[in-house]
């Protein structure tokens, strides 16, 4: 693969690299203060009642979200690292998260760098390889963990997959670097490295599973792009092995069971196969570079990566395995990153200013479809209209519960929303906020709730769902369901919420 000649070290960034610098350095303060403010939307709740359990009990924290003693795929090695910290400090759970989220961050970034630096060694690569996977997506707005566009990414930033994918850069540049070795695909890397290859790969599939299986695709391809001969794929099949049995000893869930997961998980993630073209469609420019890359070299690494992610994707799309689709950053990431790879290593020099134009001009595009981002530190009332108009509102949070509900106590909410916000306090829900593979009760539990807060439910049967489930408080809109002459109401929150205690 041919690549721009590498500057001495020490040499001063020229007008190229600083152009894209600059704007990294904004961004990256911009998120620096998204993390101060933390908006809470989407899975933060998971996260943050995964910690709590956590910083109660590290051998046996039970289920991060009902009253069970269940095990929890939520219970990676990043979550025992940052449950040790609540531990130890004594720090609130929202403070750790929003260490965890500088981390991830920082870890990101620079294996981003780290990975651009390995494909090219021009000094503007690594910068326009972050813009490129922060705004080169399209001009409909999507959030997804583990979907890194800015707007996705400052509501993510403290969940496990943002620290997973930054492992996954630093994954491949660190494979990369030790399976070419000598420059021609034999590798020199000693035994030592492909162990820790194979521990970092299980840690990975570990801390998020959807981006373990990203990260693999990306290693499938950095190593068949390299050709290597058989002392190194000995060598990389050792590091297989010990990552595997690394899965296997998990202690906190298993790991293989996962594989017989779905039914939830697929309804819930047929979404991913929404409006792709309104989604993505500025991420062409990237495969119309990869196509420029596969006609310069048809082993490059990412081209490989492109195709395989492709594939897992379409056939997902095609069997109705729609979680499949978490598999789309392994597509787009080659993609993203060939474009900015390109500004620097197209041969003629107006080819290069082309491809700077071009990617300069979708980077413009890119960026004022998640513009509204800057409304997570900036007050709305302060944004220009237009900027406002793109602004979206995160969640209300539960901490006005927190005088009356403690660690521990169940409360009957409503599926939706607050079964997802609630135990991020250390309370638990009668019903689990998302699908769980490992509760074997979940639909009863889901059954109980709904009748509950049905309108034709009588007084006397919700007073048995709650004593079945050992619920002290009620969560609801002042509903029937919270007339009830067992129930006391407590305090009013946003909303029209309303927290009842439950008297008998």
């Amino acid at each position: 693969m041919r690549t721009a000649p590498r500057t001495a070290p020490g040499t001063p960034p020229g007008p190229a690299a600083l152009a894209a610098q600059v704007p990294v350095a904004v961004v990256v303060l911009l998120l620096v203060l998204v993390i101060v403010r933390l908006p809470w939307a989407g899975d933060l709740g998971m996260h943050a009642a995964t910690v709590q359990r956590l910083r109660h009990d590290l051998v046996d924290p039970g289920n991060p979200l009902v009253d069970a003693d269940t095990p929890s795929p939520y219970y990676s090695p990043w979550m025992l690292v940052l449950g040790c910290v609540a531990r130890v400090s004594g720090l609130s759970v929202f403070v750790v998260l929003r260490l965890g989220a500088l981390a991830g961050l920082a870890l990101l970034l620079s294996g981003v760098w780290r990975y651009a630096r390995t494909l090219s060694g021009h000094r503007a690569a690594p910068a326009l390889a972050v813009l490129s996977l922060l705004f080169l997506w399209g001009t409909v707005l999507f959030n997804w963990s583990g979907f890194y566009g800015l707007n996705s990414l400052a509501l993510t930033v403290s969940y496990p997959s943002v620290f997973a994918l930054g492992l996954a850069f630093h994954f491949w540049a660190w494979l990369g670097r030790a399976v070419r070795g000598d420059g021609h695909g034999h590798g020199d890397a000693r035994w030592g490295v492909w162990f820790g290859l194979g521990m970092l790969w299980a840690v990975i599939l570990l801390c998020h599973q959807f981006s373990g299986v990203v990260a693999t695709l990306g290693a499938v391809a950095t190593v068949v792009a390299a050709r290597p001969g058989r002392v190194v794929w000995l060598r990389l099949g050792g590091g297989l092995v010990l990552g595997l049995v690394v899965l296997l000893l998990w202690p906190y869930y298993d790991f293989f069971a996962l594989f017989g997961a779905g039914g939830g998980l697929e309804s819930v993630h047929r979404p991913l196969y929404e409006d792709l073209v309104g989604r993505y469609w500025l991420v062409l420019l990237g495969v119309v570079a990869l196509g420029v890359r596969w006609w310069r070299d048809r082993w490059d690494p990412l081209v490989l990566f492109f195709v395989l992610g492709v594939a897992v994707v379409a056939a997902g799309g095609l069997s109705g395995h729609w979680s499949w689709g978490r598999a789309l950053p392994a597509a787009l990431i080659p993609a993203q990153v060939a474009v900015a790879l390109e500004v620097g290593e197209a041969g003629r020099r107006g080819a290069r200013v082309g491809w700077a134009c071009a990617l300069g001009g979708a980077l413009v595009v890119g960026a004022w479809t998640q513009v509204g981002t800057v409304g997570y530190v900036v007050k709305r009332g302060d944004l220009p209209d237009a900027v406002a108009e793109k602004y979206r509102r995160p969640w209300e949070g539960y901490h006005w519960m927190t005088p009356w509900v403690k660690y521990g106590d169940v409360v009957m909410a409503r599926e939706g929303r607050p079964a997802r916000q609630i135990p991020a306090y250390g309370a638990y829900t009668v019903a689990p906020g998302y699908p769980d593979f490992f509760l074997p009760d979940e639909g009863r539990r889901g059954v109980a709730v709904r009748r509950y807060f049905a309108e034709g439910t009588s007084e006397r049967e919700r007073g048995e769902i709650l004593r079945e489930y050992g619920a002290r408080w009620v969560v609801d809109t002042g509903g029937a369901a919270g007339r009830g002459a067992g129930l006391r109401e407590v305090a009013r929150g946003p909303g029209g919420q309303v927290l009842y205690a439950v008297v008998r």
